[in-house]
């Protein structure tokens, strides 16, 4: 009798610890297959400034991917840099009326000679009227 209940206790507890090793293995791969990345800031381009035009993107990109693999989001505070890091937060400041607006950097681009950054067109509309198309800007790495 005492046997068969170390048997079942036994039992027991190497099925429970299986199903917790499964579901931890399951939890790893799943977490490893994610989309969403989590970005390192880079220290030494804090205070980083470039000057140039800033434009938006079109709505065509919607629900695209974006070159660090997140799903673009035109209502979303991102921008698109030829070089800064991915996850990179930059101010972006409209040179002529100083309003500005903070982004992550998660696109590359813009390919268009002489503009150095994209922004949603929520963000570009934080900082100039949509209609306008182009701003001037100074651009700062903050974080």
């Amino acid at each position: 009798m005492l046997t068969d209940i170390f048997s079942k206790t036994t039992y027991h507890f190497l099925r429970v610890s299986f199903v917790f090793i499964i579901s931890l293995t399951i939890l790893f791969f799943l977490d490893g297959c994610s989309s969403h990345k989590k970005y390192k800031s880079h220290p030494e381009i804090l205070g980083y400034k470039e000057t140039g035009k800033a434009s938006y993107y079109s709505m065509k990109f919607q629900f695209r991917k974006t070159a660090s693999g997140e799903i673009f989001n035109n209502y979303s505070m991102t921008a698109a840099h030829k070089s800064l890091p991915f996850g990179t937060k930059v101010v972006v400041t409209n040179i002529i009326n100083g309003k500005a607006v903070k982004v992550t950097i998660n696109d590359r681009g813009p390919f268009v000679k002489g503009r150095i950054i994209d922004l949603t067109r929520a963000a570009f509309s934080k900082i100039e009227r949509i209609d306008k198309g182009i701003a001037e800007v100074r651009i700062r790495v903050v974080n």
